[in-house]
């Protein structure tokens, strides 16, 4: 059956932050010299790791992982020393900033082109109750016609539970849906129980989940019209 509806996740899917500009400010106040692509790959990497590894660890407060991240990060850049000080400098210097979800710049343009093309968009996200205000200040929330947000409904990807909810309040058939996000064991996952499609956003082709089928990974949105179009036909 042809898609109609499209979900989308949030962070890495339609949003992002600037927070390896500010991790590259600190480590060159300490001495260390690692490009914008070398720092852009480590928090790729333990991105991927900890969704495989440690499955919905993401979502939750930064302080119940960030110790084992940031240490999975620093051995990635190869940075060294006193990294009990470093955190803190980070999660000092990460409150202070307190960065900006901002959206990738391609997506009004695509979501505009989407709806356009008759296709109907939701957002179904595992967020806190401030998901909302970052869709008004980014000026996409008036593209979704359906936005479930898990600290609003109760549930979590990838619980099945989440994705009903959507289902039933969007009043749409899940084998018309497709779902895009960036997390294969929330989102694809989670997606798949319900009966609905999905693609993974992977930005560097299979690197970082090379366990995953590469017929489903896209590395941005912009990818989908292509696709979209060829399940037209």
């Amino acid at each position: 059956m042809a898609v109609g509806f499209i979900w989308f996740d949030l962070g890495y899917t339609l949003l992002y932050n600037e927070r390896e500009k500010l991790f590259n400010q600190l480590i060159t106040d300490r001495g260390y010299r690692r490009s914008e692509g070398q720092i852009e790959l480590a928090f790729h990497v333990v991105d991927k790791r900890f969704m495989r590894e440690y499955p919905g660890l993401l979502g939750t407060p930064a302080k119940k992982f960030m110790p084992r991240y940031f240490a999975q990060l620093c051995e990635y850049l190869e940075i060294d020393g006193d990294l009990t000080s470093f955190l803190n400098q980070w999660l000092k210097a990460w409150e202070e900033n307190r960065l900006e979800w901002l959206a990738y710049p391609f997506v009004p343009g695509l979501l505009k082109e989407l709806r356009s093309r008759g296709f109907r968009l939701g957002v179904i996200s595992n967020w806190d109750p401030g998901a909302r205000d970052i869709l008004v200040r980014r000026g996409i929330l008036e593209f979704f016609e359906t936005t479930i947000i898990s600290s609003e409904v109760g549930a979590v990807k990838p619980n099945r539970e989440i994705f009903e909810i959507a289902l039933e309040k969007a009043s749409v058939k899940a084998e018309n849906c497709l779902y895009v996000g960036d997390n294969y064991y929330d989102d694809a996952v989670g997606a798949s129980s319900v009966g609905m499609g999905y693609r993974i956003i992977n930005r560097f082709d299979t690197f970082g989940v090379e366990e995953l089928d590469s017929s489903i990974l896209i590395r941005d949105v912009t990818e989908l019209l292509p696709y979209l179009e060829k399940e037209r036909r």
